[in-house]
């Protein structure tokens, strides 16, 4: 009756007739209901106070037989619960301690009297084991949390959850070593295990041992097509290996896989991002904009579009994304600035309350300011950036470091700029700020060409090549070192591979790999790629000039 009552929304009612019922019958059952109820209508403290005082009776009863026990860990279950649900995690530990300790009893006690002890009570032994392993966690007591995993698992060995849940804990604690050995015997239990696979090719790719993590992903994908995430992981190693060529099959197994592909958020967001990392922007904006309202990809994906808006260096975007009605908008670096705050807007409504997203969104509102050039605007985000850099929680970050020496560098400040960049010469590598990193090197590097330090910018060049191969900046600077120091074979490839990783779309590198195509007397060659730079752009200045009908001539003769 009482459950009735509350699935038809009688509230009132059911809580009348529970209390009702308990005064007539006693009936343990009933109370565990009404407590279920007042906890669903968030009646905490009447909860509290029915199970409290039902623990007590039953502690002052000293029964032990096996349904009074099972009734105590149900309590206490419940009252742990309430404690986690009102802010009290310590109180909820320390009940739930309780409740394991009478199920252990549970447990014994069956085993005695009884053949088989059913799954139901050993799964509620475990379930209670990994809550107590969650609380922790919450209290930031890492340690005890890992010890009541291996209290789990000395009970359940090689279970499933127990391992995929400690080996989540050990990557969070970034004790790679321990989480790659948990992943190894889940993977054992468990060939199919995508929590696994997906952390082993983590490690793998934290480790920068990309061609492991490529074997880990590969292997994923070939069973699960439409992973979307480990698919997006991929990515990222094709992109840092130079083999982004490789993806488009993946693609189009998984758009096979996929019903209604097109529409499918995390498809939208893969292929916007290979389509970004290739150099195709407009069409990465429009598949961007696609999984722009998703819950789990809608608020990486106005991220990543708001970066390609504010990137000084992309071609006109395109049409769609801007009204054209608007006269402001008719210059193309204008109408990206008025988008990037459109979205950013966007990104703050749906910034929820968490430390990590409300950084992520100042910095991305300082780089907006930077990305104007307008002087106020450059000193107001180098005024945030100085605040984020000074808080003990932020002042090893990349993003402020990045911020600050960037808006030194528009200040016209380049010492300053430098001392910052210096900062991180020797941070390791990771993934995590991996984009900011490459940033700070490369501006770096950039400081020590104008000044001609070559051997101190080449080194750190080959340091954002050896984590990203597909980096173009990264190769049109050695190319202008060769070219400096003459080695214009040299610099022909190094122009060569940032012609092919930027998508053959930018000018300025075909005009610069066309020129020491010619140099090196690779005249076919400088032909083809003019004709490439004049069919996208015709009216491009010198290049037919200086280039196209020099190389002619000499082909020629």
């Amino acid at each position: 009756m009482g459950k009735a009552l509350v699935k038809t929304h009688y509230y009132s009612r059911a809580i009348s007739y529970y209390k009702d019922a308990i005064k007539l019958t006693d009936n343990p059952e009933l109370k565990l209901q009404l407590s279920d109820l007042y906890i669903k209508l968030q009646q905490y403290d009447k909860a509290e106070m029915l199970l409290t005082s039902e623990i007590e009776n039953e502690n002052n009863k000293n029964v032990e037989d096996i349904l009074t026990l099972k009734y105590k860990t149900k309590l206490m279950t419940m009252l742990s619960e309430i404690h986690e649900k009102s802010g009290n995690i310590s109180a909820a530990l320390k009940t739930l301690r309780n409740a394991r300790e009478n199920q252990n009893r549970v447990i014994k006690r069956l085993s005695i009297e009884e053949a088989d002890v059913s799954e139901e009570e050993t799964n509620y032994l475990k379930n209670i084991c990994m809550k107590l392993s969650e609380l922790a966690i919450a209290m930031k007591d890492n340690e005890s949390a890992i010890s009541y995993y291996k209290d789990a698992l000395a009970m359940f060995s090689n279970d499933p959850a127990i391992l995929s849940n400690l080996a989540k804990l050990y990557m969070m604690m970034n004790n790679l070593e321990l989480c790659q050995q948990t992943c190894a015997m889940l993977l054992k239990v468990d060939p199919d295990s995508e929590v696994a696979s997906v952390m082993m090719a983590d490690i793998a790719f934290r480790k920068v041992d990309f061609d492991m993590a490529s074997f880990h992903f590969t292997n994923l994908l070939s069973k699960q097509p439409t992973n979307w995430r480990a698919l997006v992981r991929f990515i990222e190693v094709l992109r840092r290996t130079g083999e982004l060529d490789e993806l488009p099959q993946y693609l189009q197994q998984a758009e096979l896989t996929c019903v209604k592909a097109s529409k499918n958020p995390g498809f939208c967001y893969c292929t916007a991002l290979y389509q970004w990392y290739s150099g195709n922007l407009n069409a990465a904006l429009r598949n961007f904009n696609n999984a722009r309202l998703d819950t789990e990809w809608g608020k990486k994906a106005i991220c990543n579009m708001i970066e390609i808006c504010l990137n000084p260096e992309d071609e006109m975007l395109g049409d769609q994304f801007f009204d054209g009605d608007d006269t402001e908008y008719r210059d193309s670096r204008t109408m990206a600035l008025k988008t990037a705050d459109r979205l950013l807007r966007e990104l703050k409504q749906k910034t929820g309350g968490s430390e990590e997203e409300n950084f992520k969104y100042r910095l991305l509102g300082n780089f907006l300011l930077l990305a104007t050039k307008e002087k106020p605007n450059v000193e107001r985000a180098l005024e945030d950036f100085t605040t984020l850099a000074s808080q003990d929680i932020y002042k090893e970050e990349i993003g402020p470091i990045l911020g600050l020496a960037t808006a030194y560098t528009m200040l016209k400040q380049g010492q300053r700029a430098k001392n910052q960049l210096k900062r991180v010469v020797k941070t390791v590598w990771t993934f995590d700020d991996a984009e900011y990193l490459e940033r700070c090197w490369l501006l770096l590097a950039d400081y020590y060409v104008q000044s001609s330090k070559y051997d101190l910018a080449s080194e750190l060049l080959k340091r954002v090549l050896q984590h990203n191969k597909a980096c173009t900046k990264a190769y049109e600077f050695s190319g202008f070192i060769s070219e400096k120091e003459q080695a214009y074979k040299d610099a022909a490839n190094y122009y060569d591979c940032a012609w092919k990783f930027g998508g053959k779309t930018n000018p300025s590198i075909g005009y610069k790999l066309a020129h020491n195509f010619m140099k090196c007397k690779r005249f076919a060659e400088a032909i083809d790629i003019c004709q490439q730079v004049l069919k996208n752009h015709p009216d491009y200045p010198r290049i037919k000039k200086d280039i196209l009908d020099k190389s002619l001539n000499n082909l020629r003769t």
